[in-house]
């Protein structure tokens, strides 16, 4: 028996659940991807996979519908892939242990990845319906959307003759999302030449702090582990020497670190020097996030004496000036619409191996502004060359302009106010959606974005809304019916 068995609407938890016992985390969606390919050979629906696991499925219109307009329903198959410091599945591997409280769907020690399983949910559950009507519903399903929208730039939809698309990529039911920021990932690659250095090591590590989205939580003031550890760095070099064997910090570029190590060797009449940093930290921290983010652990391990290759004098500084320099958080706030985060940056994951020769850092970038997109990614790789280093742009993706005139967008509009009973909210938010991209594939493509409550996405906190997955089947419905 499924853990979801009973829960409405059946059909999409059904589908959700398959899903999420099939590994389908960024980089790793042929599994998710060949299981909808059979999905659509099964039933006899025309298709096509391409190489990269992009997966379109056509359901011809309804009777009655033949002449209605077709309907682009868009979502992915990626999910970001996090867990808890005790959780012992591989999620590139393993499927998800879900568990129901309440209201609320989340997985065990895991990301849900309710970010965008629903929408694959709701897309297989209409196209294995043989009483919903609609019209020509083209189902569009790409892959590495979460990791700069790779699968939405290189699909063909030239069997996609709708120019309506409605994206089920959002997570507040009630909000009609109709624009969104571009966004680019910068990689960032300083040299570091090691030294042999004896002493003591020490495993130093920062846990417990909530992450989050790096577009939709970035404005809520979180702490960025790598940063975190930047700062720390540079608060014990200023009063003891010590070098750094390896460090690593975060999961993914568009996630906030909530976690990050560091193992350093110094010399044992050093070690109480190292003791009052961590003290003195630690009192920086609870003040500075003490509302914000107030979970922060710095976890002090001794370990043994030893002799070990660190980094050198030189590589150190380049690491401390790459960390404490590097431009993180909200960079600027929308002057035209009030609220909305307009640029930030995100450098969500570092990595300095044992026996590395040099220090990455992977930054994403986002801006409703193309210009300002391309200067903060710019004062990265300048940052990083300044250092010695070397700087590449990837996911580069365009934002979503808001359009003024959007016949969709009234009727979807429509639609919701006469099932709620009042209007939905129309925004534009700071995350990034595949529309942008899309709408410059398809001319004349008219795009909004809708989805139930996900809290804490791309978190192991990550739950979804039951009740609120039910509404948004039925207004998914109610739009396709609509004419």
């Amino acid at each position: 028996m499924g853990i979801l068995q009973g829960l409405e609407p059946q059909p999409v938890f059904k589908f959700f659940e398959e899903i999420c016992g099939i590994p389908h985390t960024s980089y790793h969606e042929k599994a998710l991807s060949d299981y909808c390919a059979a999905f659509a050979r099964e039933r006899g629906l025309e298709h096509r996979q391409d190489e990269m696991g992009n997966v379109i499925i056509i359901a011809e219109a309804t009777p009655g519908y033949e002449e209605a307009e077709p309907v682009i329903l868009q979502g992915h198959l990626d999910m970001v892939g996090d867990k808890t410091e005790d959780c012992s599945l591989d999620l590139e591997k393993d499927g998800l242990r879900l568990q129901v409280e309440g209201d609320y769907i989340s997985a065990e020690g895991t990301t849900l990845g309710s970010d965008d399983g629903i929408a694959v949910a709701y897309a297989l559950a209409l196209l294995d319906a043989e009483d919903i009507p609609h019209p020509r519903l083209e189902v569009v399903l790409t892959v590495g959307e979460e990791v700069g929208l790779l699968g939405a730039a290189a699909v063909d939809l030239s069997m996609c003759r709708g120019r309506r698309l409605l994206n089920v990529d959002s997570e507040v039911e009630g909000i009609l999302t109709a624009g969104c920021a571009g966004g680019v990932r910068v990689g960032c690659h300083v040299p570091v030449t090691r030294r042999t250095r004896s002493g003591v090591s020490f495993n130093v590590s920062l846990e417990g702090l909530k992450g989050g989205h790096s577009g939709m939580d970035i404005d809520k003031g979180r702490a960025n582990a790598n940063i975190l550890m930047g700062r720390f760095l540079l608060l014990l070099r200023d009063r003891t020497e010590y070098g750094v064997v390896e460090l690593s910090g975060g999961a993914r570029e568009n996630v906030i670190p909530k976690s990050a190590s560091l193992v350093l060797v110094l010399k044992q009449e050093n070690t109480g020097a190292l003791r009052a940093v961590a003290e003195e930290f630690r009192r920086q921290i609870e003040a500075e996030y003490k509302t914000a983010d107030p979970g922060i652990r710095l976890i002090l391990e001794e370990g043994t004496v030893c002799e070990a290759e660190t980094a050198d004098e030189d590589s150190l500084g380049r690491i401390i000036d790459l960390l404490n320099l590097m431009p993180f958080g909200v960079q600027a706030m929308s002057a035209d619409l009030p609220g909305l985060v307009e640029t930030s940056a995100n450098p969500g994951v570092m990595k300095l191996e044992a026996d590395g020769v040099q220090m990455a850092l992977g930054v994403s970038v986002r801006s409703s502004v193309a210009s300002a997109k391309e200067q903060t990614a710019r004062r990265a790789a300048l940052l990083t060359e300044r250092l010695g280093g070397t700087a590449e742009f990837s996911g580069d993706y365009p934002a979503w302009p808001y359009a003024r005139e959007s016949k969709f967008r009234d009727l979807c509009a429509k639609v919701f106010e006469e099932q709620y009973g009042r209007k939905p909210e129309i925004v534009v938010i700071h995350a990034g959606l595949e529309c942008g991209i899309l709408s410059g594939k398809l001319e004349g493509l008219d795009c909004i974005s809708i989805g139930p409550d996900l809290i804490d996405i791309h978190t192991p906190r990550e739950r979804m809304s039951i009740s609120s997955a039910e509404r948004v089947w039925e207004y998914i419905k109610a739009v396709l019916a609509a004419k």
